[in-house]
């Protein structure tokens, strides 16, 4: 038996952006289709850390997968990465495994393509200016999503460090296509000419005063994922006319930024996806799309990498027995 073993750069090749969307909207779909099988991830702490382990099967497809996922805040005065992740593709006919690989360039591109399939179905068609909030993997992931489906000419960005700020856009002016990007100093100038803000941080308290979101705006955020943090404020959550979740269930337990509010959720994204309630409706909406991430996302990812390693003969294969 041999199991292929893919680095973070066999899953980068084998996983372009837009191939990603296209499989987060498959993934959103099968989920709000009710034809997976996710239990709830399972919580194991040891004295320095916490490791999630995050199961899903989508037999239409074929698609099996388990990530695991550790966070160990004292790794980085060891020299080691606070958050690892790795992940195993199964075969569901006989339960060996036939892939093991990097889960954190997967989870960042995953997550960065849900939220182009959000600001697809949600953000206006002329939308070409982002706020973008972090400087990060995740604000690096979805940027290059939005750039997949809208024709982004302008982004205002802001950081916690200049240094960080820079460094990203120097990295995106070197992008194709790249748009052109300001580093600007306060909240309200990310925000009140954008059409799409992204905010992707691990900031605890709100982003940006709501009040300064002009009608039309679409919203991601995908940085926080307990119930006592949050990166929009109550007024952004009240002015939002649409309210989108990856998972309705998740994101009741999980989503600060929706339950410090009590706000109430529209729909999931998934519902959209396979055409049972409408995306966005009038170019004055504000849509508001709020992802924890799931994982049926990993499941339906690690399985087009693996389907585009097999072909391209990416990765090391280890004969298991």
């Amino acid at each position: 038996m041999a199991i292929r073993i893919l680095s973070a750069a066999d899953v980068r090749a084998a996983l372009p952006m837009p191939k990603a969307i296209d499989a987060m909207r498959h993934a959103y779909g099968q989920l709000s289709a009710d034809k997976v099988v996710a239990p709830p991830r399972q919580h194991i702490s040891t004295d320095k850390g916490v490791t999630l382990i995050m199961p899903a099967y989508l037999p239409e497809r074929s698609e099996f997968g388990i990530k695991v996922v550790s966070v160990y805040d004292d790794n980085p005065n060891l020299n080691l990465l606070r958050i690892t992740a790795t992940v195993l593709v199964l075969d569901p006919a006989t339960g060996a495994p036939k892939a093991f690989m990097d889960g954190a360039s997967l989870t960042a591109i995953r997550t960065g393509a849900g939220g182009g399939v959000a600001a697809d179905l949600l953000a206006r068609q002329d939308a070409k200016i982002v706020g973008l909030f972090g400087a990060g993997v995740q604000a690096r992931a979805q940027l290059q999503a939005v750039m997949a489906v809208r024709e982004i000419t302008r982004v205002n960005l802001i950081s916690r460090t200049q240094t960080s700020a820079e460094q990203l856009a120097s990295e995106i002016s070197a992008w194709i296509d790249a748009p052109v990007v300001n580093l600007v100093s306060t909240p309200q100038a990310v925000v009140e000419d954008a059409d799409i803000v992204l905010c992707a941080t691990t900031s605890a308290t709100p982003l940006f005063d709501g009040n300064a979101l002009q009608p039309g705006t679409h919203i991601t955020a995908v940085g926080t994922f307990v119930p006592e943090k949050r990166e929009v404020d109550t007024t952004t959550i009240r002015r939002a006319h649409r309210i989108v979740v990856d998972s309705r269930e998740a994101c009741l337990e999980e989503a600060g930024d929706l339950i410090i509010p009590n706000a109430k959720i529209d729909a999931e994204i998934g519902v959209i996806v396979n055409g049972d309630k409408q995306g966005r409706q009038s170019d004055d909406e504000i849509t508001f799309f709020k992802s924890v991430g799931v994982a049926v996302q990993d499941a339906v990812a690690a399985s087009v990498v693996l389907a585009e390693a097999e072909a391209k003969a990416l990765g090391t294969l280890i004969e298991m027995a």
